[in-house]
C-alpha cells in the first residue's frame, strides 16, 4: 500500500533545489523498505544528478523485491546533460515506482512510466500530483507555455495607494506580511521583476531578508522531527529598464550585481552605463519594444536558455510598480496575483 507521506517527503527534499536547478524541475526521492526510509536523493542544482540516480548513487546496500522507490516527478527516458533515469531504475533491478506527476516535458509525457512498465517494473501514480504539480509550476509552464510561471504582488494601503502623493516610497505591509512574502514568494521564485521607476523611487534590494531567521520543522525520513536551517538563495533580480535610466548607485547593481538582469531597448547595450554595468558582473540582455513593451517573447527565450553562467529560470515575481503591473495584466501573462493590503494607521 503506498504512502501519500513518503511523496510529501519527496517534495521536502525537492525543495532543496530551489533557486539552484536552473530551468530543470524540482524533483526529490526516497527509497523505502518495511514502510521506513532507508536513503535519500534530490536534484540539487542544474546539470547535476537527477533525484533518483543521486540516490542509488548514494545508497550500496542491497536492493529487495519489495523496497519501492517514490519519486514526485516521472522518471525520464531521454538522453539530456544526464543518461535516462528509466535506464538506471531498470538496472538496478527496482521493482516498484511510486510517482507524483507526470513530466510534462514532450519527450517523456507518459513514456517514462511506459518504458518502466515494459520493463516489468510495477509503477503507481499519480499519486498528490496536484502538490507535485504546485511545486514544478515554473517546470510545467516552460514545457507548456514557453514561458516561465508569473506571479503578480500588489502591495496597497486601505485607500487603495501604492505611494505617497508625491510619488515616493511608502511603507504599506506589517512585518508579518513582510516575513510571510519573503518566505512563501520571493523564496518560491527563481527571479524577481520590477521596472526601472521601483528602482529609482525605492532603491530597493530585491532579496530574501525577513525569511532568513526563521527554522521549519522537516521531518527526517519521517521518522525523526528535526529542526532543520533553511536553503534559500537569493532570487535573480529582472529590471525593465528601456533608456539605461538605473542608478549606479543602485543596491541592485552593487550589492551582489551577478545577480541582477537589466532589459534594455536595442542598441542600449553599448551605452557606456550598460558597459560599466556589465563589468560589474550585471546581466545585459537587449531586447526588441513595440509600443513602450519589450518584445515579451524575446524575453523568455534570453531568461530560459541556461549559458555558461546563467542557468535559467523557470518563474517570476513580479513585484511593481503600477505600469509594470499593467503591462504584465494587458498582455495576459499573469498566472496567479497576490494582493497585500496594508492596514489604516
Amino acid at each position: 500500500m503506498v504512502n501519500p507521506e513518503f511523496m510529501r517527503r519527496c517534495l521536502d527534499l525537492a525543495s532543496r533545489g530551489r533557486g539552484r536547478v536552473g530551468n530543470g524541475a524540482l524533483v526529490g526521492a526516497v527509497f523505502v523498505r518495511q514502510g521506513m526510509i532507508i536513503a535519500e536523493g534530490f536534484h540539487a542544482a542544474y546539470g547535476a544528478s537527477h533525484a533518483e540516480r543521486a540516490l542509488l548513487d548514494a545508497y550500496t546496500g542491497e536492493i529487495l523485491p519489495e523496497d519501492v522507490l517514490y519519486v514526485n516527478l516521472e522518471p525520464c527516458c531521454h538522453q539530456g546533460k544526464t543518461p535516462p533515469c528509466t535506464n538506471l531504475l531498470i538496472e538496478k533491478g527496482i521493482k516498484t515506482v511510486v510517482y507524483g506527476m507526470l513530466d510534462p516535458d514532450p519527450r517523456v509525457s507518459g513514456q517514462g512510466v511506459q518504458a518502466l512498465r515494459a520493463a516489468g517494473i510495477n509503477v503507481i501514480g499519480p499519486l498528490e500530483r496536484a502538490l507535485c504539480e504546485r511545486m514544478n509550476r515554473g517546470f510545467v509552464s516552460l514545457r507548456t507555455k514557453g514561458r516561465p510561471w508569473i506571479t503578480l504582488k500588489q502591495a496597497r494601503d486601505a485607500q487603495g495607494a501604492i505611494s505617497n502623493d508625491d510619488g515616493s516610497f511608502k511603507k504599506i505591509t506589517s512585518a508579518d506580511q513582510d516575513a510571510w512574502s519573503h518566505t512563501f514568494l520571493r523564496a518560491r521564485h527563481d527571479a524577481i521583476l520590477v521596472g526601472v521607476g521601483s528602482i529609482i523611487s525605492d532603491n530597493p534590494l530585491l532579496n530574501i531578508r525577513f525569511a532568513q531567521i526563521v527554522k521549519f520543522s522537516q521531518m527526517e525520513g519521517l521518522n525523526e522531527d528535526k529542526i532543520n536551517e533553511n536553503n534559500f538563495i537569493n532570487p535573480y533580480r529582472i529590471v525593465l529598464d528601456p533608456q539605461c535610466r538605473i542608478p549606479m548607485d543602485a543596491k541592485v547593481v552593487t550589492d551582489t550585481p551577478e545577480r541582477t538582469i537589466i532589459c534594455f531597448n536595442e542598441g542600449q547595450e553599448q551605452d557606456e552605463k550598460a558597459l560599466t554595468l556589465g563589468g560589474r558582473g550585471v546581466h545585459l540582455v537587449s531586447l526588441p519594444m513595440h509600443d513602450d513593451a519589450f518584445n515579451w517573447e524575446a524575453l523568455w527565450r534570453v531568461l530560459i536558455t541556461p549559458t555558461a553562467t546563467f542557468p535559467g529560470i523557470a518563474s517570476i515575481l513580479v513585484e511593481g510598480g503600477s505600469r509594470t503591473w499593467k503591462e504584465f495584466q494587458r498582455a495576459l501573462l499573469v498566472d496567479e496575483a497576490i494582493h497585500l493590503v496594508g492596514r489604516f494607521l
